[in-house]
C-alpha cells in the first residue's frame, strides 16, 4: 500500500473570475427579474435626470446671458436722478447731457426725460384711474442705438416725427394698450392729446424701464405735454477699458452742484445679479435632485437585499460547486453596480433631452457641462457600491448547507 504525502498533492486554487464572467453573472438577477430591476433603476434615473436637467438648464441660461451681453455690450452706464437730502425727487440740470459728452472716454450719450403728468390711455373712453402703469418719456433720437434697442413694428423717431404727436411704445406698454402693430391709423391718448403710434420696441434687456414706456420726441413733449426739459435718465457708452474711471466722475459731471443726488449704475450688473440669484435657486434644486438620488439608492439596496433572500438556493449551489465567498460578494456587488449604471445612463440621457428641449424652446444655446455628466455617472456607481455592499457581504456569509436548506 502506497502512502501519499499530503505535501505532494497539488494545491487547489479557486478559479478566478474574469471581468466578462463577473458581468455575465452579475446580470443574471437583472435578466430574471426585469420589472423589479427597471423600477429600481428608474429611481436612480429620476435623481440623475433632475441633477443633469437643473445644471444643464442653468448653464444654458448663463450661456444665453453671456451671448446677450456680448451682443448688447457691457459698457453701458446709466445716470439717473435720485433724491434730495429732504427725500424729494431731485432734478438733473438741463445741460447734463452736454456736460457728459465732454468726458473723453465717453463714446455716446443719450437722454430720456420723464413727463410725469402725461398719462397714457387707449382712448378717451378709458377711465382715468386705469393708466396701466405706463410712463411717458421724452426721448432723444439717438436713444435707440445707445441702449441697444430694436424696433419690432414700425419705425423709431426721427428728425421729422420728433416734432409731431408721434409715439413709440415699449413692448409691455403696447401689450397693455392692446396695440399689436404700428400704423398711421393707430392712435393712443398721451396727456390728453392723440398721438400716432409709429413704432413698437422689442424688450430692452439693458433698459427695462423702457419696456413699459411711451416715448415721444423731445420737442413735441416740451410743446404739447409741458415737459420741463430736465432729463431723468442719461445713457452713456464708454471705452470698456476706462469704464471704471468714467463711472467715478459721471455723478459730479452730470450735476456738479449736487453729485449726491445722482445715481450711477451699470445695467449689465443687474443682469449678472439676476443670474446669481438663479444660481442660488439652482443649488436648491440640486439638493432636491440629490434627495431623489438618495431615494433611488435606497431602492437599489432594498432590491438587492430581497434578491439575496430569494436566491439563497442559487447561492448555496454555487458555494457547493466551489465558488468562494469573495466570488459571491463580487457577483452581488456587480449586480448592484450594473443596476445603478443602467439607471445613471438613463438619467443622463433623460436629463440631456430635457435640457436640450427646454433650451430649444427658449431659444437658448444648449449647454450640458461635462463635469455634470461624469459626476452624475460617478455618483450612481458610488451609490450602487454602497447599496450593494451589505447585501453582497450577507450573501457571501451564507454557508452552502444553510443556503440549500432554505425552502
Amino acid at each position: 500500500m502506497t502512502v501519499i504525502d499530503q505535501a505532494d498533492l497539488p494545491k487547489l486554487v479557486p478559479a478566478r473570475m474574469r471581468p466578462r464572467d463577473v458581468m455575465r453573472v452579475g446580470a443574471v438577477g437583472l435578466r430574471t427579474r426585469p420589472t423589479r430591476a427597471f423600477l429600481s433603476a428608474l429611481g436612480i434615473a429620476i435623481g440623475i435626470a433632475a441633477m443633469i436637467g437643473v445644471v444643464g438648464i442653468s448653464s444654458s441660461s448663463g450661456a444665453e446671458l453671456d451671448r446677450t451681453l456680448s451682443a448688447l455690450g457691457t459698457n453701458l452706464l446709466t445716470v439717473s436722478s435720485g433724491q434730495t437730502l429732504l427725500g424729494e425727487a431731485a432734478k438733473m440740470p438741463v445741460d447734463a447731457e452736454a456736460m457728459i459728452e465732454r468726458i473723453g472716454p465717453v463714446e455716446s450719450v443719450s437722454a430720456a426725460g420723464r413727463v410725469g403728468d402725461a398719462k397714457v390711455y387707449r382712448s378717451e373712453e378709458v377711465p382715468e384711474a386705469q393708466t396701466g402703469g405706463i410712463t411717458t418719456y421724452a426721448a432723444r433720437i439717438d436713444l435707440l442705438s445707445t441702449v441697444g434697442a430694436t424696433v419690432r413694428s414700425g419705425t423709431w423717431l426721427n428728425e421729422a416725427t420728433e416734432r409731431y404727436p408721434a409715439v413709440v411704445l415699449g413692448s409691455r406698454a403696447a401689450e397693455r394698450l392692446g396695440v399689436g402693430t404700428a400704423a398711421p391709423d393707430t392712435q393712443v391718448v398721451v396727456g390728453g392729446v392723440r398721438f400716432t403710434v409709429v413704432g413698437i420696441l422689442d424688450p430692452v434687456p439693458l433698459a427695462t424701464e423702457l419696456d413699459s414706456a411711451a416715448l415721444t420726441g423731445w420737442p413735441v413733449a416740451a410743446a404739447t405735454l409741458d415737459f420741463d426739459g430736465h432729463p431723468t435718465t442719461l445713457y452713456t457708452r464708454s471705452d470698456e477699458s476706462k469704464l471704471a474711471s468714467v463711472r467715478s466722475v459721471l455723478a459730479g459731471t452730470a450735476n456738479p452742484q449736487a453729485p449726491n443726488e445722482v445715481e450711477v449704475s451699470r445695467p449689465s450688473d443687474a443682469l449678472a445679479a439676476k443670474q446669481a440669484t438663479s444660481q442660488a435657486f439652482t443649488g436648491l434644486l440640486l439638493g432636491v435632485g440629490a434627495v431623489a438620488l438618495l431615494v433611488g439608492g435606497v431602492g437599489v439596496a432594498n432590491t438587492m437585499v430581497i434578491s439575496v433572500l430569494e436566491r439563497r438556493p442559487e447561492i448555496g449551489l454555487r458555494r457547493s460547486l466551489g465558488a468562494t465567498r469573495g466570488q459571491i460578494r463580487t457577483q452581488f456587488l456587480a449586480e448592484s453596480l450594473l443596476l445603478s449604471a443602467l439607471g445613471g445612463a438613463g438619467g443622463v440621457l433623460l436629463g440631456a433631452c430635457v435640457t436640450i428641449g427646454y433650451a430649444l424652446y427658449q431659444g437658448w444655446p444648449a449647454v450640458i457641462p461635462t463635469w455634470a455628466t461624469i459626476g452624475g455617472l460617478a455618483a450612481t456607481l458610488a451609490i450602487g457600491a454602497l447599496a450593494g455592499l451589505y447585501p453582497a457581504v450577507r450573501a457571501s456569509r451564507l454557508s452552502p448547507t444553510e443556503a440549500l436548506a432554505t425552502p
